[in-house]
């Protein structure tokens, strides 16, 4: 990674439309995993707005339709696409990279999960780390085709501050030995979003395919805070953190999924729509460890074993 940080004309309080602005993506098509609720709405809505083909990957249809039609009402774009995408089973994965055609120019990563109790997929994988990363890192290798054939493609993996919670354990990334933390269990599968980023961006930028990684900043109106209780929730406001609208939330995957000035530009970790302080702590900033070169070919070698061995 370059030393030279990138900075925008955008900040903490640009909207996804902000961005766009003035940005023409038509003949472009895109996906937006999760994109039935929170800032994957505004996510999408902001690429329609630009003119792309954009693809509602959701788990739960029938929001996805409703989703699509608001969209395409709001935009005036009528091509707004819903289909099944459960990140949690390898098939559901599977069976949408099948029916995946042609170029594929933008692919933002945006589904998650966040703290819930310890809970397991069927391969046994806990929860967090087999959602937010493994499935991602199913669907986007599977895509690579795709990706490549548009020629100039972007992927945008949304990970977190809550990163600086947890590095990778790789000796017991599954929980199966250490006692469960959902935090330290989030963080790790944050941090797994950012290296993703760096080893892809690696391994895929001579065909033409960069990747990033964003934090979308604290976002109290959103499914994803489902697990946190009240007294967490009520800690969360009164903390004095300002927190973001799904707009703002969308505007930094927005900004490294389309603007102009970031082609080329992969390998990073972006918040409130510039590249984050490298070794920063707290509430900005992106922890050493997350874009360890080694520690990204490392998740990279672990992760396809992981996916190998679940049959």
């Amino acid at each position: 990674m370059n030393d030279s940080r990138i900075t925008t004309p955008f900040g903490a309080h640009s909207t996804a439309a902000d961005i766009v602005a003035g940005i023409d993506l038509d003949g472009r098509r895109a996906i937006v995993t999760g994109a039935a609720s929170g800032i994957g709405v505004e996510t999408a809505r902001a690429l329609a707005s630009a003119n792309a083909e954009v693809t509602l990957a959701v788990r739960d249809i029938a929001a996805g339709e409703r989703v699509a039609a608001q969209i395409s009402a709001s935009t005036g774009n009528t091509r707004v696409r819903v289909a099944a995408l459960d990140l949690a089973d390898p098939a559901s994965i599977a069976a949408f990279v099948a029916g995946w055609t042609g170029p594929l120019h933008i692919l933002i990563n945006n589904a998650g999960i966040m703290a819930p109790p310890l809970t397991r997929t069927p391969q046994g994988w806990e929860l967090q780390f087999g959602t937010n990363h493994l499935g991602h890192f199913a669907l986007t290798t599977g895509l690579y085709g795709a990706l490549a054939a548009a020629g100039r493609s972007r992927v945008v993996s949304l990970s977190s501050r809550g990163h600086q919670n947890a590095g990778i354990d790789f000796d017991d990334i599954n929980f199966e030995r250490r006692d469960y933390d959902p935090w330290v269990a989030y963080g790790q599968s944050k941090t797994a979003n950012i290296l993703f980023a760096v080893e892809a961006d690696k391994r895929w930028a001579a065909a033409g395919i960069t990747v990033n990684a964003v934090h979308p900043g604290a976002i109290i109106a959103s499914n994803l805070t489902r697990y946190m209780s009240q007294q967490e929730l009520d800690a969360a406001k009164a903390s004095g953190e300002e927190f973001k609208t799904p707009e703002q939330g969308a505007a930094t995957a927005v900004l490294v999924a389309t603007w102009p000035a970031l082609d080329g530009v992969g390998g990073r970790y972006f918040e409130d729509c510039n590249e984050a302080v490298r070794g920063a702590s707290g509430q900005s900033g992106v922890a050493g460890y997350a874009l360890d070169p080694e520690a990204a070919a490392r998740l990279w070698r672990v992760s396809t074993e992981m996916l190998v061995a679940r049959i």
